[in-house]
């Protein structure tokens, strides 16, 4: 049996009964959005507009493009772009937890995470690997090492990174405030 419900984020917990839930399943959650054209479809490849939205009830719209190498508009995020900033963003917010458990201070977090895309002869595209290169401040008497060492866990725990079928490394950078 299945149930819905949704929270306030907008994500509807799943809730599954014993007999239909995989072992070692606690809780699953559904995401659903909407994607829209934003321009006319014409049959003809360089013709058609790669623009479109990305929206969700309650949630401002990502505006989106294929990547300018496929004729998009690069003023918009494109699919490869936002892989690589959930990726980000999803560690971000488990090192982020994990720091203020350990009562760290995190004054300052910043990435510049990169992705490796590559097309082969048949089109088909894949990404090979994800690098992660957090610089994070953390207030002065903090535990630098400890710092350093929670990157770790928060790979482990984050829920792209266990989703994708490619390595995802990080290179973090600690900075003491003072």
């Amino acid at each position: 049996m299945l149930s819905l419900g949704r929270g306030a984020s907008g994500a509807a917990a799943i809730g599954l009964s014993g007999a239909a839930r995989p072992a070692g399943v606690f809780r699953a959650f559904e995401y659903q959005m909407h994607r829209q054209s934003t321009r006319r479809l014409v049959p003809a490849y360089r013709d058609y507009s790669r623009n479109y939205e990305i929206d969700a009830d309650g949630k401002l719209a990502i505006h989106g493009s294929a990547d300018p190498a496929f004729r998009g508009d690069p003023s918009r995020w494109n699919p490869e772009e936002l892989l690589v900033a959930s990726l980000s963003a999803c560690h971000k917010l488990w090192y982020l937890h994990l720091a203020a458990e350990a009562g760290i201070v995190v004054t300052a977090y910043t990435d510049r995470a990169a992705g490796v895309m590559e097309v082969g002869r048949d089109g088909v595209g894949r990404f090979k690997s994800v690098v992660l290169r957090p610089t994070v401040t953390v207030t002065m008497g903090s535990d630098v090492d400890r710092a350093r060492t929670l990157h770790k866990p928060a790979h482990e725990k984050c829920f792209i990174a266990n989703s994708v079928n490619f390595p995802v490394e990080c290179e973090p950078e600690i900075v003491a405030a003072g």
